[in-house]
């Protein structure tokens, strides 16, 4: 890092979102938001078959681009980031996007490259409108397969990046994962760009990489020209324009007390998460794809908490068979085995979708026809799950869980669909464990209230403290306008989940927290000293979590916890947490600003 910097400008802070840690001070290199030409063209009649065949070739030499990238990626970070390039090749392969451009060409008479960036735009308001991250994130896929589709249309061969020749701090109004993936590693430093949270794939690659990125600072690409320097905190979400010869010094501060502390942390591996007075915790970890299983093992975790079975449903255009479930079921829990994985029911509705389930438009989404809902009213694409769950329980240690379970009915029933399942399979011979644990999630309000009774049918709770904030407090967690009210150490969430954890224990079943809670270092001994006994997070927060665990004793984690059960602000709590987690592991504080 150099010793000061060159400009005589004042210093500008400018505050996004963290996307992946770290501090970089570099030159920038400011990159275009061109999407490429796609001039308007109006067809004559007896051009439109041969534009027709135009757009298939083109289609055709993306896919082939799209799999060079791919394999190209998977050399260099490894096949779960490369993974990301499926969804690009699902666009490519949707039959709905490559019908509707033939029939605009023929309709409209335009040329493709027109055509392809009208159909790519009405596509990205629909994803748009969706109220998840994750899915409107997807959005940049889309706006990355079409502009490669049109420069290949267009025959254009330049790539925004390509003038990249020294070391630099790539600054963007977003980055899509083709770009990421085809840049010079050994140059880009870090990312900056207007758009983007921690699950845009500029956040997701930049991990993947190892290098810092702060995403969504809204007009970053407006305050800089390639050639201008600045110090970037991916840890804070902090870039600074012009940083003063102070800035400096102090980020070189930090980045020596940073690089100490993790590395401290990665001793912890192979050490139990346990309390200075012999209290176990187990950390498990939420995972999606069977690649994920890798980094549970390289962080530490104890299996999986939460396998999130939905993303097999999402961005296909058919339902996964029993046999395609059975393999990625069977491919995690052999992997991990003697760990356990806990397999979550499809969690369809809401917030996420599948493109081969037809679902009627919901004004409330998040109060309909979602999770356990949809998979009771859909028996035959729950019982094939269930199959599929089942039998993968014969190659190691599977639990199940219903997700959004609102009342006792409701687990009742899929209960018995589950013994259905089961009987079926016994007539096939097919082997699976007839002992499986069955578990709910607890994130809604009616089901922390009848704990007690739910506790008679279940063998554990898993907490979802994402969607019990969410519903406790009548706070949509993605709108702008009220996310200052959502508040995860609200006094009515920390009773809620009192006394659900409490109605747990008295019936003998064990009790985790599998929302983002579990994964944030301030809230591991409030957990703690609330009697949780399980938490599942991220791999990579695993080691922070377990230096807070073994670096206090439970009665200090239950004093804790009672203070705060009996704050009035959610603000309260939050200070206690963080003069606790001063006292027993300042250094912790320098990783979660």
């Amino acid at each position: 890092m150099p010793r000061k910097s060159t400009s005589s400008q004042p210093e500008v802070i400018l505050r996004g979102v963290g996307g992946s840690p770290g501090l970089a001070y570099a030159t920038v290199y400011r990159v275009s938001a061109d999407e490429g030409p796609a001039v308007e063209r109006l067809l004559k009649s007896n051009e439109i078959p041969r534009e027709i065949s135009r757009f298939k070739k083109a289609v055709r030499e993306t896919r082939r681009q799209i799999d060079v990238i791919q394999k190209s990626l998977r050399g260099a970070v490894g096949a779960y980031d490369a993974d990301i390039f499926d969804m690009h090749k699902m666009v490519l392969e949707d039959g709905a996007f490559f019908e509707e451009t033939i029939r605009k060409i023929k309709q409209d008479r335009l040329n493709a490259e027109a055509v392809v960036r009208g159909v790519t735009n009405r596509y990205c308001e629909v994803l748009s409108a969706v109220e998840d991250d994750y899915l409107r994130e997807r959005v940049a896929d889309v706006r990355d397969v079409a502009r490669r589709v049109i420069r290949v249309l267009a025959g254009v061969k330049h790539h925004a990046l390509d003038g990249l020749s020294s070391k630099s701090i790539v600054v963007a109004a977003d980055l899509s994962p083709s770009e990421t993936a085809t840049l010079r590693r050994d140059l880009v430093l870090g990312f900056a760009t207007d758009m983007g949270s921690t699950t845009s794939h500029t956040a997701i690659m930049a991990r993947a990489l190892g290098i810092p990125a702060v995403v969504g600072l809204g007009d970053v690409t407006s305050r800089v020209v390639s050639g201008d320097r600045i110090l970037m905190d991916g840890t804070e979400g902090v870039v600074l324009l012009h940083p003063s010869a102070a800035s400096l010094r102090k980020s070189r501060k930090q980045a020596r007390q940073r690089k100490t502390i993790q590395y401290g942390l990665s001793q912890l591996r192979d050490q139990p998460a346990e309390t200075q007075d012999g209290h176990g915790v187990v950390l498990s970890a939420n995972i999606e794809l069977l690649e994920e299983a890798d980094e549970v093992r390289k962080f530490g975790a104890e299996g999986v908490g939460l396998f999130r079975s939905e993303y097999l449903f999402i961005a296909r255009q058919d339902l996964p068979t029993e046999a395609e479930q059975l393999k990625a079921y069977r491919g995690v829990v052999s992997r991990l085995a003697p760990d356990p994985v806990i397999i979550r029911t499809v969690d369809l509705g809401g917030d996420k979708f599948a493109s081969s389930v037809k679902m009627a438009p919901e004004i409330n989404p998040f109060l309909g026809f979602r999770a356990i809902r949809f998979c009771l009213a859909k028996p035959e694409i729950f019982k094939t799950q269930l199959r599929a769950i089942l039998r993968a329980s014969a190659h190691g240690k599977v639990r199940i869980m219903y997700p959004m379970i609102s009342n006792v009915g409701e687990v009742i029933r899929a209960n018995l669909i589950l013994e259905e399942c089961k009987e079926e399979l016994r007539r096939e011979g097919m082997p699976f464990n007839a002992k499986i644990e069955v578990g709910v999630m607890i994130e809604i309000p009616s089901a922390a209230l009848t704990a007690d009774v739910l506790a008679r049918h279940v063998s554990f709770f898993s907490i979802g403290t994402n969607d019990l904030v969410q519903y406790t407090l009548a706070v949509d967690r993605v709108n702008d306008r009220v996310a200052h009210l959502y508040e995860p150490t609200h006094p009515a969430v920390l009773r809620l989940m009192k006394t659900t954890i409490e109605a747990g224990h008295a019936h003998g079943l064990w009790v985790g927290v599998c929302g983002q809670m579990a994964g944030d270092p301030l809230m591991t001994l409030l957990l703690l000293g609330l009697g949780i006994d399980e938490l599942s997070m991220a791999p990579s927060s695993v080691p922070a979590v377990k230096e807070m665990i073994r670096s206090v004793t439970r009665v200090q984690a239950r004093r804790l916890a009672r203070r705060s059960l009996s704050a009035e602000t959610a603000a309260e709590v939050l200070g206690y947490c963080r003069d606790l987690t001063a006292r027993v592991a300042p250094e912790i504080l320098e990783l979660v600003k």
